[in-house]
């Protein structure tokens, strides 16, 4: 498994110190949600009321400096909240975090712990190389819409993560599209952590590593690498 990813210089230059770090796994076993992948979202909920402490989650430095990026490329960061905040926000409310799949569920869960924005590709549906650009706005973007499927497309400028089919991810990490998603058929899988200063890259580390060592734990004999960590 072996995929190329890169940062337009123009995303770049709109998020000075921007940085992501990817792990990649093999023979995985998905499923449904099950008893353990639970039981770490809970622990990553207890996790992250201790880290904010009372604080909303757009008060942690981290969630703001999206915030800013967010703007920076004409979204509404109150309206479309980057993955981390979305998440930290459910975890907060009375609902709690979602329970999709096996997968899905563990990096969630670090995504909430740390505060960090981290996706799930499933690498054999991806077509080429994934990039980081500003769109044009003619991109597919593959999702659902009342239940069914259903094609969108970007606005000019959004930045978004693509492939050589259409868009993977909109709005930088805010949705993620039905195409490449990991679902409980998945064994194999890409999962990009992203990070803008004051995270540095001793911070997107510690994530990468926890999220493997759930992997390595979660399916046993899995083969799982984390790549260096790359500055846009």
């Amino acid at each position: 498994m072996v995929l190329t990813l890169t940062v337009s210089p123009d995303v770049a230059a709109l998020a000075p110190g921007f940085r992501y770090v990817t792990v990649e796994a093999r023979g995985l076993v998905n499923g449904p949600s099950d008893a353990a992948s639970s039981a770490l979202l809970e622990a990553a909920t207890r996790r992250l009321a201790e880290r904010l402490d009372g604080r909303a989650p757009q008060d942690d430095p981290h969630v703001a400096a999206w915030r800013v990026a967010y703007t920076a490329f004409g979204a509404k960061p109150s309206r479309t909240r980057n993955s981390a905040e979305a998440l930290a926000r459910r975890a907060l409310a009375d609902g709690g975090l979602p329970r999709v799949n096996r997968l899905v569920d563990l990096y969630n869960a670090v995504s909430t712990a740390h505060l960090i924005p981290v996706g799930g590709e499933d690498p054999g549906r991806i077509r080429g190389g994934m990039r980081l650009v500003r769109a044009a706005g003619d991109e597919p973007f593959a999702t659902t819409a009342g239940g069914a499927p259903a094609v969108e497309h970007p606005e000019p400028g959004e930045v978004v993560w693509r492939d050589d089919e259409g868009v993977t991810c909109r709005r930088w990490n805010w949705r993620q599209g039905t195409r490449t998603r990991l679902t409980d058929a998945s064994v194999s899988a890409l999962f990009l952590l992203e990070g803008l200063p004051p995270l540095g890259p001793a911070g997107l580390s510690a994530a990468a590593t926890e999220l493997a060592e759930s992997l390595e734990k979660a399916c046993p004999g899995a083969r799982v690498a984390i790549g260096p960590t790359v500055t846009g």
